[in-house]
């Protein structure tokens, strides 16, 4: 029945369909509470080994119960107390009688609650990181594979590796964002009630030296390289917003990713992977829809629009802190990681099934071609002798004519057709097949994939070598 209760609740799809186990333990109940505790007891070995009356009964008490949270009586002192943290410090307390005295010892609700919201962004970033390089690794090698096949784009002829570049500089931008966000999380540290230390300069009897040794020491427990020298009562919300804009505007590449090839999907171009038994549309048996490109730019929309509850927040606070924040901050920080999380595992799972079709790619640029290579046709006519003026109006006129051709009768551009029969064009005719060349019209382009790759993209996942195997099978 327990179970069956389940589906009578609304639950997160980002929980239920989406997100990876990892993620979603990272802002679980579960691991948000032994973070606390391990909080006190950090708290605890520290002020023991300045000198507090703590004694190692009480911490080994405390530890051994670090892990074990009797959830259903914390939810009961919550309902009586109407206060969370002072609700898991009882409920620790009753399984540590002894420690009970020392538990938060000091400490203010945010010693807990903030640290702690620290912990699972440092952590979070950790799990998105890696994640970000394989997409990253494997867009490469498809950048590289097709570094010279040339295709359309809205202007001209590049080829589909240096397209894939562009989104592959857009990535690597986040991947540098990304990692300056995580590298600059600091602690929140031991700061009291208002961020003075005013309660544990108390319990050292003003000595200056002591809180501070205290500060440090609980900051390398908790595995942070320095702590915020100043705070109110809270980290400053700025930080909230520094960590969440970065997987905002990861969320806007992968949305212009995905949009791409959603668009070259249509034309026939490129496909995401399909599944054998992947039904596309429950009334078109044939569809074959870019589904997890489409669930890409769905999710990342709402990672854009999540963007707005930092910005908001940091903006209202008031003096040193104002308690209108922890609600939305409830929301807004696990959101923010698991649609990231989610839209990694999506791409990652995408680029590594891309499939692309050259032979469609070729027709497309059959059809247009011949427009794009009037400048290089008149070049050709002028070298051999010709006006440019003149051949410039005898092109502007069979373009127009052929244009007609393919707008309005649905018919094939027949450009080339109409040169070659066109007796003015005849000290060029030898040299059309050169001119109409496709790999002619790309420049620089596969050069440009292989120093990019080699000299920005392949040295920004050095550091995750060792997780690049880890492969994404989408259970949704």
């Amino acid at each position: 029945m327990a179970a069956a209760d389940e589906f009578m609740k609304y639950r997160s799809p980002l929980v239920s369909r989406y997100a990876s186990k990892e993620m979603a333990y990272n802002f679980s109940d579960r691991k948000k509470f032994t973070t606390w505790r391990k909080l006190w007891i950090y708290l605890a070995k520290a002020e023991k080994a300045l000198g507090l009356p703590i004694t190692d009964v009480q911490v080994q008490e405390m530890e051994s119960h670090a892990e074990n949270i009797d959830f259903a009586m914390a939810a009961e002192e919550e309902r009586k107390l109407r206060h969370d943290v002072m609700a898991h410090v009882h409920t620790f307390a009753h399984c540590c009688p002894n420690a009970a005295p020392i538990i938060h010892l000091g400490a203010t609700s945010c010693y807990v609650g903030d640290n702690t919201d620290l912990i699972m962004l440092r952590d979070g970033f950790d799990i998105l990181l890696p994640k970000l390089a394989r997409v990253i690794d494997r867009l490469a090698n498809f950048a590289e594979k097709y570094a010279d096949l040339p295709t359309l784009d809205l202007r001209g002829l590049t080829t589909v590796g240096k397209r894939t570049c562009l989104w592959l500089q857009d990535l690597a931008m986040d991947m540098r964002n990304l990692q300056r966000a995580r590298d600059d999380l600091r602690f929140r540290g031991v700061k009291g009630t208002t961020g003075t230390q005013a309660s544990f300069l108390q319990l050292f009897q003003g000595d200056h030296d002591k809180v501070e040794e205290l500060d440090r020491m609980v900051t390398e427990m908790a595995g942070f390289k320095k702590a915020y020298l100043v705070t109110g009562q809270t980290y400053s919300r700025k930080v909230d917003i520094d960590s969440l804009s970065t997987l905002a505007s990861l969320g806007a590449t992968v949305h212009k990713i995905c949009t791409d090839i959603r668009l070259l999907a249509n034309l026939k171009e490129i496909e995401e992977p399909f599944e054998k038994e992947q039904i596309g549309s429950s009334a078109m048996p044939y569809k074959r829809n870019p589904m997890r490109a489409e669930r890409c730019c769905s999710l990342a929309r709402h990672l854009l629009a999540l963007m707005s509850d930092p910005l908001q927040t940091a903006s209202v606070q008031w003096l040193e802190r104002t308690l209108d924040d922890s609600a939305n901050r409830r929301i807004s920080l696990p959101e923010s990681f698991l649609t990231a999380d989610i839209i990694l595992s999506t791409l990652q799972n995408i680029t590594e099934g891309l499939v692309v079709y050259p032979k469609v790619i070729e027709r497309h640029i059959r059809h247009e071609l011949p427009f794009m290579a009037t400048e290089n046709i008149i070049m050709a006519m002028v070298k051999a002798g010709g006006n440019r003026q003149d051949c410039h109006e005898k092109i502007r006129v069979l373009s127009q004519e052929a244009a007609a051709v393919v707008k309005q009768e649905g018919g094939d551009n027949d450009l080339l057709a109409r040169v070659k029969a066109d007796a003015y064009f005849a000290p060029i005719l030898g040299q059309l097949d050169a001119l109409l060349e496709p790999k002619t019209f790309i420049g620089r382009a596969p050069q440009q994939v292989a120093r990019f790759l080699s000299e920005e993209v392949r040295p920004l996942l050095e550091p995750y070598k060792a997780k690049m195997d880890v492969k994404i099978e989408l259970e949704l």
